[in-house]
């Protein structure tokens, strides 16, 4: 009699195992890290500018009254060059947009904006990856919703396309 239990071990660890294995293959993994600032106000920061001839970015911008977008983006991402034009459509909405260029240089940030557009109001250069941290960012592009108080409103993570233009936009009027 323990012999049959024992028979069935190996097959019943195997039907087990491959359970867990089809629940991964069903339910695949959300590898995207959220920020726990949503519903909160921005940190303190104040980051000089990205380039010259563009004002650098700081907390206090961004509580004024006015709901803006920060978008997190680098010369050297591809998913951020895909996004520009999704960028300046949001721009041309009457939506304020502030951005930060992570690890960039000057002359990299410029020739961005010269090839993609500039949507932005100020840049802010994060050359450490400070700011992106404080905000609980897990890359770029990335983008945040801010009402007019300075608070986290939405987290948009990963680069914006053209479904997204018109619920950010909206979500952004409803924060007034």
């Amino acid at each position: 009699m323990k012999r049959n239990w024992l028979l069935w071990a190996p097959f019943a660890v195997f039907a087990f195992l491959g359970g867990i294995f089809l629940f991964g293959l069903v339910e695949p993994k959300d590898e995207y890290v959220r920020s726990q600032l949503v519903g909160k106000p921005l940190p303190e920061f104040v980051l000089p500018a990205a380039l010259e001839g563009v004002q650098g970015l700081r907390h206090t911008d961004f509580a004024d009254g006015k709901p803006r977008m920060l978008n997190i983006f680098a010369s050297w991402c591809l998913p951020c060059q895909a996004e520009a034009p999704f960028l300046e459509q949001i721009k041309e909405a009457g939506v304020e947009i502030h951005g930060i260029a992570v690890k960039d240089k000057p002359e990299d940030v410029s020739a961005f904006l010269v090839e993609h557009g500039n949507p932005f109001v100020r840049i802010g250069a994060d050359m450490d990856m400070l700011m992106q941290l404080k905000l609980g960012s897990s890359g770029v592009p990335e983008t945040y919703l801010v009402d007019g108080k300075g608070r986290i409103i939405h987290q948009h993570i990963g680069d914006i396309r053209a479904e997204h233009v018109a619920p950010l936009i909206e979500k952004l009027k409803a924060a007034k």
